[in-house]
């Protein structure tokens, strides 16, 4: 894990395992609201039941604030999954009227200034992802430059 990392991932990582944790233990009034707000915006989900819906929510977010937390899984994977998770909620957020102000106004009405976050969340998850990406591409260049190298001197001595 890189230093430079490590504020971020402590920090959504111990939001979205919270967050998750918390769910686990969600009513059927409570598992109603998650669905409801997440069918409205992802229509493919009206057929799922409420409280398996909120279990499965839930277990994905004690596994990625899990995976934030502790640096055993490849960057690249956890990175994309924090991305993946952020803009579905950015996306739920943008096709749900109500957090809103108006049609075309995509700043938050007071119900969906709590949702808005979660563009603060892509953004940081996506330059996460980013990071990760150049860095690993820069990496394996060097390797390869590296190699390629080693192999011209053995057919230069040839």
């Amino acid at each position: 894990m890189k230093l430079r990392h490590l504020p971020l991932r402590l920090g959504a990582g111990a939001y979205i395992l919270s967050s998750g944790i918390d769910k686990l233990s969600a009513d059927e009034d409570a598992a109603k609201g998650y669905h409801g707000l997440a069918s409205g915006a992802y229509p493919f989900l009206k057929d799922v039941d409420p409280k398996t819906f909120t279990k499965a929510v839930a277990a994905s977010e004690v596994g990625l604030g899990a995976a934030l937390l502790v640096p055993v899984l490849p960057r690249v994977a956890v990175a994309t999954g924090f991305t993946a998770f952020s803009a579905a909620l950015v996306g739920m957020y943008l096709r749900t009227p109500a957090l809103h102000r108006g049609e075309n106004d995509p700043r938050p009405s007071p119900d969906g200034v709590g949702i808005a976050k979660d563009v603060i969340m892509l953004g940081a998850a996506a330059t996460y992802l980013l990071d990760t990406l150049t860095s690993s591409a820069r990496k394996a260049g060097t390797k390869a430059t590296k190699k390629a190298g080693k192999a011209a001197k053995k057919l230069a001595h040839r």
